[in-house]
């Protein structure tokens, strides 16, 4: 006795869709999903091929969730600086930023707009001026305290500006629902690492967290080989080496 071939999951669909004319741009949630606007990379391959477009979209709103804030936020974010060719908008920052660093990271400190705002009201106020004006490469907010009306009407803004729009959250705000399209979650590692789990974005469901390596190479040039990542652990009893970054995007 035979048995039927088990038909391809997608199969229905596909001959129905006939993959032609107005259906072949119909997207499949099995899918990663393409971002028709303009994508800035991430500055990690293995990051790049699992976000929509290939990078940080533009017209939209894109959350990070970390806890505490600013443990992983400037190691993912120094990548991005090169290739912006407007200012760069920073609200809120947990940290002071620290002019030095921005410049060995490759970014003229110059191009750095910095708004100071203690409450959530006027944070949430600057960044939708920012939107608004539309006249910065990237806005980078820290909004712990914003509510779900108050994203959805940053993402309709956010729709009118060219560049990425990051907003910075605590990560147990990732148990809530957002309308942001794209939302990570980012913990710090030992060894300079980043802990990087999608937590939505247009597509099937990431099965396994990334892990990438945020050495900044100032630091690679004069950090000893049993520091540099990968390194095998000191042996028990020895003594414990502590060594701050030569250069940080941030003032300490």
């Amino acid at each position: 006795m035979f048995s039927r071939p088990e038909a391809h999951p997608n199969a229905a669909v596909d001959a129905l869709l006939g993959g032609a004319g107005q259906w072949a741009a119909v997207w499949r949630a099995s899918q990663l999903g393409q971002v028709p606007q303009r994508v800035w990379p991430s500055g990690w391959s293995a990051l790049d091929a699992v976000l929509p477009g290939g990078g940080w979209p533009g017209h939209g709103l894109t959350e990070w969730l970390c806890s505490p804030p600013g443990a992983a936020e400037w190691r993912l974010l120094a990548p991005l600086l090169p290739t912006l060719t407007a200012p760069l908008a920073l609200v809120a920052p947990p940290q002071v930023p620290h002019p030095l660093g921005w410049r060995v990271a490759g970014w003229s400190p110059r191009h750095l707009l910095w708004v100071q705002a203690s409450s959530p009201a006027e944070r949430l106020w600057a960044t939708e001026q920012l939107l608004r004006a539309n006249a910065t490469g990237a806005v980078v907010a820290w909004l712990p305290e914003v509510r779900a009306t108050q994203l959805r009407r940053l993402q309709v803004l956010a729709a009118a500006h060219e560049g990425p729009v990051l907003v910075c959250r605590p990560a147990g705000a990732a148990q809530a629902s957002s309308p942001a399209p794209l939302r990570l979650r980012l913990r710090p590692l030992p060894d300079w690492g980043i802990e990087v789990d999608l937590v939505k974005r247009k597509g099937p469901p990431l099965t396994q967290a990334l892990r990438l390596t945020a050495l900044p190479d100032a630091l690679a040039a004069v950090l000893p080989a049993r520091l540099r990542p990968g390194a095998r652990p000191l042996p028990s009893g020895a003594d414990h080496v502590v060594v701050r970054p030569v250069v940080s995007l941030v003032a300490h």
